[in-house]
């Protein structure tokens, strides 16, 4: 079978703030049909949605269990496994956010073990200690791709593990341009310059 390639100009620019698609990565396209963005869109949202029953069920009374290392890992996977080869792997370029990918690793794991010395002592209220886990995560930018969606994922995922409501995150989708997605990119990096998370949680919650 020929092989079918892509580049980022077929398939459509990326929403604002999001990390660039390189050809490598597109390499890593597993649905041959993808045409577009909103093709591309569309196939993540369906795996991911046939992953979260599982995700929830491996995450329903276990909080230790969603923040650690090997469940981001595998949650990155499930999300995405159907899409992308390189699905459950580290990022091994440098990108438009993100630390040096030699440091992913570790700093993941630090970021995962503070907030379980958070969720075990009270540090935080639930909410902030989710808004924490999903920006410190997002600033540290672990995966090739998907990193805004496998993190809200645990961090909606970390309440439900105590029966608390997930985030609705705005309400709406923030995998395209507009309005919410510019109040989300806005609240997420006020709330890591200030080290401040109320306005972020207060979005995450409206």
């Amino acid at each position: 079978m020929a092989t079918v390639t892509f580049n980022v100009r077929t398939i459509g620019p990326e929403p604002t703030g999001a990390t660039p698609i390189d050809e490598e990565d597109l390499r890593g396209l597993i649905p041959e049909f993808i045409a577009t963005r909103a093709d591309l869109n569309q196939v993540e949202y369906e795996n991911i949605l046939r992953y979260l029953p599982e995700a929830q069920r491996r995450a329903r009374g276990k909080p230790e269990v969603v923040l650690s290392y090997g469940f981001m890992m595998g949650l990155h996977r499930g999300m995405f496994c159907d899409v992308w080869r390189w699905a459950g792997t580290l990022r091994r370029r440098e990108t438009n956010i993100g630390v040096d990918p030699s440091l992913i690793a570790p700093h993941s794991m630090q970021i995962l073990g503070d907030a379980n010395y958070w969720h075990e002592n009270g540090v935080f209220s639930p909410d902030e200690l989710a808004a924490r886990i999903h920006a410190r995560l997002v600033q540290v930018h672990p995966f090739p791709n998907g990193n805004g969606r496998s993190t809200r994922l645990i961090a909606d995922l970390y309440l439900y593990s105590i029966g608390i409501d997930a985030f609705t995150w705005g309400s709406e989708t923030l995998d395209i341009d507009g309005t919410t997605r510019q109040l989300y990119l806005e609240c997420l990096l006020e709330s890591l310059g200030a080290d401040d998370f109320s306005r972020l949680v207060h979005f995450a919650r409206s």
